[in-house]
């Protein structure tokens, strides 16, 4: 069968692909192509603005309009190439060559790729398109879904809630603050997250710029590419390696996701839970149904979904951050097949945000259930009483308490209201006890 959505293996490409196309932009084999193009001319030009050849004033549009109109078409070229020279990289070369030709640099075409190994391409391309991804698509996606979840906290500012600790009634809290802590979280990471450098490999075959010395060797070449690699492509060069980079930087960044997608997968398992409790009910969308069998079933299918694809990126980029940082010697060739499922990962996270962005825009609070829940749990201001209690210096506050409470599934205000009328205690702290109630034992109020 011809590849299509239906027919693809993974739902990345296939179930998903309406909303993971846009991502082929970084992650794609067209894509890893198109990078490796941009690395080796802009370092073909760069070579050409420090003199080693007579670079004219026109070849610097000509030869980068190579990358920026690159085609499926181009790319088919590339990979015809590579069926000859069984070797990716070299067919970039000799594409990039074949394209001089046809514009008329035939003169200047065994500068491209000088000095160079395979993996000082495919070290600055992959970073590159890494580099992009999570400024263009990750870091937008995850900000976007921290903004929506504080305006959640702002719009429930105010909605008393019963908090549950091990599964049961605790000192009640507001929503809003619940939801505000996934907001810090999440915030928290980010920020560390984006104090990761983006990093390559730029040194020769065996990182010691060993050709490059042998031609040329009174020049600095450690300073040219560590401008090159700044200045033309957004990254930091790695001074000391092996054949490859290090991946200690793109390990870190997937250990950032990870822990960003865990604090996801906590939202998720605390908003399905809360639906389960009917605190939220979810909008209804015409012709949908929840269940093949039962008409009446409104699934939190975006949560779980979520969930799903959360635990599916965060397998990938555990292994992905234990396997990449550790290669034989000078190098082995693991790394590369690794490297081409770096976006696999990044894939699921994106649709993971994009579920949990969908599931909380159906979300519909349910007061009346928050309120009843609140009403039937006044043994959660025990804590509050005994608490006043001890300001009072009573004797045995909270055993008092303990003895009335725990067990007791009918605390109702009427019976703890007889309990406090019996305190030996003055009437003004009987009224000030008298006042708490579930509703309002919620602590400070921050604004959000």
């Amino acid at each position: 069968m011809d590849l299509t959505a239906l027919t693809a293996i993974s739902p990345i490409d296939g179930r998903y692909r309406s909303q993971l196309h846009h991502l082929d932009h970084y992650f794609s084999e067209f894509a890893l192509i198109r990078y490796r193009i941009q690395v080796e001319i802009e370092y073909f030009l760069a070579l050409g603005e420090k003199g080693f050849f007579n670079l004219k004033s026109n070849y610097a549009r000509s030869l980068r309009d190579i990358y920026t109109n690159f085609t499926p078409d181009k790319a088919t070229e590339i990979k015809n190439l590579e069926r000859i020279t069984n070797h990716d990289v070299k067919a970039v070369e000799y594409f990039i060559k074949n394209e001089m030709d046809a514009r008329k640099m035939t003169a200047l075409k065994e500068w491209v790729h000088f000095g160079l190994t395979s993996q000082d391409i495919n070290n600055t391309a992959i970073p590159l398109s890494w580099k992009e991804a999570l400024e263009h698509e990750y870091y937008p996606a995850v900000s976007n879904l921290v903004l929506e979840l504080k305006k959640l906290a702002r719009d429930w500012a105010e909605i008393p809630l019963l908090a549950r600790t091990h599964g049961q009634a605790a000192s009640p809290t507001r929503l809003g603050k619940e939801i505000m802590v996934f907001a810090e979280r999440l915030e928290q990471q980010i920020r560390l997250i984006n104090q990761v450098p983006y990093t390559c490999k730029f040194g020769g075959a065996t990182g010691n710029f060993n050709a490059h010395l042998v031609a040329y060797p009174k020049f600095d070449w450690i300073r040219f590419a560590n401008e090159f690699c700044s200045t033309k492509l957004g990254l930091q060069r790695q001074q000391y390696t092996t054949q490859i980079e290090h991946y200690d930087n793109l390990a870190a960044h997937f250990d950032g996701m990870k822990r960003i997608n865990t604090i996801l997968v906590d939202f998720c398992r605390d908003i399905w839970t809360y639906v389960s409790m009917d605190y939220f009910k979810q909008k209804l969308r015409k012709g949908e149904v929840g269940s093949s069998a039962m008409p009446h079933k409104v699934n939190p299918i975006d949560f779980e979904n979520a969930e799903g694809n959360l635990g599916i990126a965060n397998a990938l980029f555990e292994y992905l951050a234990l396997k990449l940082p550790v290669s034989r010697l000078q190098r082995d060739l693991t790394d590369s097949t690794v490297l081409r499922n770096i976006g696999v990962p990044f894939a699921h996270t994106v649709l993971a945000l994009k579920s949990i962005q969908k599931g909380m825009g159906k979300l519909l609070l349910n007061e009346t259930k928050i309120e009843e829940d609140l009403d039937n749990n006044w043994a959660v201001i025990s804590e509050a009483i005994q608490t006043v209690l001890r300001r009072e210096n009573y004797p045995q506050p909270y055993e008092a308490l303990k003895d009335l409470t725990r067990g007791n599934e009918n605390i109702t205000q009427k019976s703890l209201h007889r309990f406090i009328d019996k305190l030996k205690v003055s009437s003004a702290v009987k009224k000030e006890l008298k006042k708490i109630t579930p509703q309002n034992y919620v602590g400070i109020v921050k604004k959000y």
